[in-house]
């Protein structure tokens, strides 16, 4: 069996703390602009998880940690984080696709709630992250190349939360993790939240990880632009550019996914 956690969302919680208690170590001004973890265990949310927080470098810009996270006495996740201090240099940015406001495209729960009340009902991560499913618009160049799997999401958290940049960007990993092992798998099926029916393969994440760019609000809508090359070996390669609905690039993100089908019973 690979390595996974019991329920999604698991996996993304232990990312958000493990990012959250980096931070805990990290002076004033100082925020986060990549991280890079594996999975090395099944996690279980009815249980507490510990994490170790190692001191790598402390620099006069950047400062590195290591976090392990444990779970009954044994490691579950290992994070590198890396921070640094702000400072203002000329920019530039790949430019957001065209997609329909959020407001305007339904919500995929109410129609995941009639499809399948029951896997809806013990999902955790719909409370306190909202989504909506987008399309690609008009661009010149936005046709999808064989052997590519595309998906573009809106989502933010389901709250107001406070002014805390490092919470906002916990509460982000948190939310990333849930949209790329979808991506891997859709060609073997649809999103969790638009399928008919129990899943078809097994889908579990190896690794994340996420570079920063710019500041925003976990709380408002972030476009997510998702893309997987490659899928085979039981595995598949996800990554994707998140935008604010203004039109700032904000961060990217990867993952490799186990993908197995899931041996039905005879």
């Amino acid at each position: 069996m690979p390595p996974r956690c019991a329920r999604q969302g698991v996996r993304g919680q232990v990312v958000a703390q493990a990012l959250a208690a980096a931070g805990c170590t990290i002076e004033a001004g100082r925020l986060p602009h990549s991280l890079h973890g594996y999975f090395l265990r099944a996690g279980d949310l009815s249980q507490a998880v510990g994490y170790e927080v190692e001191r790598l470098r402390d620099g006069r810009s950047y400062c590195a940690r290591r976090v392990t996270a444990y779970q009954d006495g044994r490691p579950i996740f290992t994070l590198s984080a890396s921070f640094k201090s702000p400072e203002p240099t000329p920019e530039r940015q790949q430019p957001m696709p065209e997609v329909p406001a959020p407001e305007d495209l339904p919500d995929p729960y109410a129609r995941w709630a009639v499809n399948s009340p029951a896997e809806y009902d013990a999902a955790e991560f719909r409370r306190v992250v909202s989504m909506r499913i987008a399309r690609p618009g008009p661009r010149t160049g936005d046709r999808t190349p064989p052997g590519v799997n595309e998906r573009l999401v809106w989502m933010k958290a389901t709250e107001h939360l406070p002014d805390d940049a490092m919470l906002h960007a916990c509460a982000f990993v948190y939310a990333s993790d849930l949209t790329l092992a979808p991506v891997a798998a859709l060609d073997h099926e649809k999103a969790r939240v638009e399928r008919e029916g129990p899943a078809r393969v097994l889908t579990a994440s190896l690794d994340h990880s996420v570079w920063f760019h710019r500041p925003f609000r976990a709380d408002d809508w972030l476009l997510f632009a998702l893309r997987s090359p490659s899928g085979g070996d039981g595995r598949g390669l996800a990554s994707g550019q998140v935008w604010t609905r203004d039109g700032t690039l904000v961060a990217s993100l990867a993952q490799e996914v186990v993908v197995r089908p899931i041996r039905q019973p005879v």
